[in-house]
């Protein structure tokens, strides 16, 4: 509850200063804010747009939270996303067979290759006590490097090389169903794998003894070693289902909302999954929620920049402002309880009390 009210406070807080540097800009705050809700949620299209956007985030969130709650900074979701892009794409353009099984196989690889992403760092971490934010920062570079050499070299497109072949619609997770619910909205199947992910990590986390383990090692990785838990073999793990989440981050993206990969970027969803997983307080379902806060944030900055004279920059400095109150959680915490305790004693309090 406490981690709730503290993630509300960060938002807000994000949210007063944007307002106060759009006053400083000459723009009217209310206005900004009513036309950025207006771009993420205003019909049923841009609704379907907003989910689909925060799909990846979901993903990258959950990755990032689920290593930080076991005690591991993963910072390569950037590089396990394009890594299981990657297989799924070039699963998608390689092989032929019927949706049903050609969807599994992308989902399967894309979870596979982002895990073998993360399994280098996890071998390091728990072999060789190497800080696994180095490592992890190093294989977002050998990632962006092998797409950059493969996609070129294999899967090039018909008119740029600097991007891959456009995916056959059967071999992508847009759903005509959902699109045609949502008025041509780019949503997809990802949303659906988005959800089942939150409760099946959700359940890893509070309701299994691997859970129990993986946050024993997070708190105290001696004192968990010296109660018999396998430290090394749990850090590898956790640095596996993380990796494997981010992965799947990578389906989503590039053959959900894109159908193509281009070379020379690294997905900034990788890298926002770290602001969606303090945000949500490393909690499975407060990560889906903050992810879908940024979600609306994304989509809503171009039709407020359209409407205003408000720079779409200022999207992203409100998110920044939300991460730094969101990142100094435990001063809003000291601050809750000096207002708990200067309650507590207030003379009226105690003298109800009596």
């Amino acid at each position: 509850m406490r981690n709730t009210i503290v993630s509300i406070i960060a938002i807000l807080l994000g949210l007063i200063a944007g307002g106060l540097l759009m006053l400083a800009i000459g723009s009217n705050p209310i206005e900004g804010y009513n036309y950025l809700l207006q771009g993420a949620l205003i019909n049923i299209e841009r609704i379907g747009n907003t989910l689909a956007t925060a799909t990846p985030l979901i993903f990258t969130g959950l990755a990032v939270a689920f290593a930080f709650r076991t005690g591991l900074f993963n910072i390569g979701a950037a590089g396990q996303m394009l890594a299981g892009g990657l297989a799924a794409t070039a699963i998608a353009l390689t092989f032929e067979f019927s949706r049903p099984v050609m969807l599994i196989l992308m989902i399967l690889g894309g979870l596979l290759a982002g895990a073998l992403f993360a399994l280098i760092p996890g071998i390091l971490k728990a072999r060789f006590n190497v800080h696994e934010v180095v490592s992890t920062i190093m294989m977002n570079w050998i990632a962006y490097w092998s797409v950059y050499y493969i996609v070129p070299g294999y899967f090039k497109g018909p008119s740029l090389e600097t991007e891959s072949q456009k995916l056959p619609d059967e071999y992508t997770l847009r759903a005509p169903f959902l699109s045609d619910m949502f008025d041509g909205s780019y949503i997809n199947y990802g949303i659906f794998l988005g959800i089942i992910a939150v409760i099946i990590i959700a359940f890893i986390i509070d309701k299994t003894t691997l859970g129990f383990e993986l946050k024993a090692v997070g708190f105290n990785r001696h004192a968990a070693e010296y109660a018999g838990m396998r430290v090394n073999r749990n850090i590898i793990l956790s640095m596996l289902i993380s990796g494997a989440l981010a992965g799947l981050g990578g389906v989503a993206l590039y053959t959900g909302n894109a159908s193509s990969m281009q070379i020379g970027l690294l997905p900034s969803q990788g890298y926002d999954g770290i602001a969606v997983a303090l945000l949500g307080a490393n909690n499975p379902i407060g990560v889906f929620f903050a992810a879908i806060l940024f979600g609306i944030l994304y989509s809503g900055t171009g039709f407020m920049n359209a409407m205003t004279e408000i720079p779409p920059e200022l999207a992203n400095t409100i998110i920044a402002i939300i991460i730094y109150f969101a990142a100094t959680s435990v001063l809003i915490h000291r601050i809750i309880d000096k207002f708990k305790r200067s309650k507590a004693n207030r003379p009226e309090h105690k003298k109800g009390e009596a």
